[in-house]
């Protein structure tokens, strides 16, 4: 397994909330993640959108923590976490002090955001959104390796970072965002529907910026027959609220599936190259998916699919 969060070939499991009351949530998600590295699974990541929306909590950061105290081993990320949401020393602090919490075991990554309610409720004008993400985003990556020249850089917690700086992704669907990553030294995190030729034109941008590694690669994979009304929903859930120019990065054949875990690791493998991916994010998740169905597909992929699959990505 890998230690380290979100490093290069590392295996990590997206977990989503069910269509459950917020106690039984949170009981479920603790369950599921302790349960991901109990398999084998190197860590968690789950990711942000605000009022109620479906598939998702609020405060990713609180959530890890949550997470983090019910796994006995591996690693949390919010990934992504929505930057220009708040000002960056606010978020920095939650993350500088979840990682004296939790040593060694939190990473991050960071987007800009789509979805203009979770802007409504922050009071942030939503056409501000991409200006206050470049603007903040050097700045938050400093801090998260112990250097902010504010009153923030006195906070101890953030001071510690410098002696053990916080692994950094940044969510990315175009050249001058991969550009910008490994300006800062961080790797990449791409769209979940995205096709391969199109993460593999972004990972050349990254190389070419100085990066030798960090590309992650989100996919949804189902061992098995497939729930396919289900996932017709799920993508007409994410049509209803990405932008047309996600929506042309887009594949219809962003499932990865196989009726053996030896051919949905094979599946994912010939993804994970096609796509110049080095790290790999599984999500179990579709519209309407209950609980007991990610525990039948966490019993599915464990042995032969995460084995097969770190062989692979450590072969690379």
């Amino acid at each position: 397994m890998t230690a380290i969060p979100l490093a290069p070939g590392s295996v990590s499991l997206r977990l989503y909330p069910h269509d459950l009351d917020p106690v039984t949530q949170v009981e479920v998600l603790r369950r599921q993640a302790r349960r991901a590295v109990e398999i084998g699974y190197d860590g968690v990541m789950v990711s942000e959108h605000h009022a109620d929306f479906p598939g998702y909590l609020p405060n990713p950061v609180q959530l890890a923590g949550m997470l983090l105290e019910a796994m006995p081993t591996g690693w949390a990320a919010p990934c992504p976490l929505l930057l220009p949401l708040k000002p960056y020393a606010l978020i920095v602090e939650d993350l500088a002090w979840l990682a004296a919490a939790f040593p060694g075991r939190v990473g991050v990554g960071f987007a800009a955001g789509a979805l203009p309610v979770d802007f409504e409720l922050a009071e942030v004008p939503f056409e501000e959104i991409v200006d206050r993400f470049k603007t903040a985003l050097p700045l938050a990556v400093a801090a998260l390796r112990g250097s902010d020249p504010t009153p923030l850089g006195s906070d101890r917690a953030v001071r510690r970072l410098a002696e053990d700086p916080m692994p950094i992704l940044v969510a990315a669907q175009s050249g001058p965002a991969c550009r910008r990553a490994a300006a800062l030294g961080c790797g990449v995190l791409y769209d979940s529907l995205q096709s391969a030729d199109v993460s593999a034109r972004l990972g050349a941008a990254h190389r070419e910026a100085g990066a030798t590694e960090g590309r992650v690669l989100i996919r949804r994979v189902w061992i098995g027959d497939p729930p396919a009304d289900r996932m017709a929903a799920q993508m007409d859930h994410y049509r209803s609220y990405a932008s047309e120019a996600a929506q042309r990065n887009w594949t219809d054949e962003s499932l990865v599936q196989g009726e053996t875990a030896e051919a949905a690791a094979d599946a994912l493998l010939a993804v994970l190259e096609e796509s110049d991916c080095d790290t790999v994010n599984v999500r179990v998740h579709v519209a309407g998916l209950q609980p007991e169905d990610v525990d039948a597909q966490l019993t599915r992929h464990e042995g032969l699919f995460l084995d097969r699959v770190r062989a692979g990505l450590s072969g690379r």
